[in-house]
């Protein structure tokens, strides 16, 4: 999902669930199961990037 990301200067927003939801689509996955996973993975990778982010500006 690298190139699919939303952000600002400084900050990850989170994915473009357009995107992943096509993705999951044609790789055969459930649109049930993505619908109830996505925002989970969302929310816990857009939390990493931007802490990621914040320890490269800070050292």
């Amino acid at each position: 999902m690298g190139g699919q990301i939303r952000a600002i200067p400084g900050a990850v927003l989170g994915w473009d669930m357009t995107a992943a939801l096509a993705m999951a689509s044609a790789m055969g996955i459930s649109p049930r199961a993505v619908v109830e996973l996505l925002p989970v993975i969302e929310a816990a990778m857009v939390r990493k990037l931007n802490e990621e982010r914040e320890g490269r500006r800070d050292g």
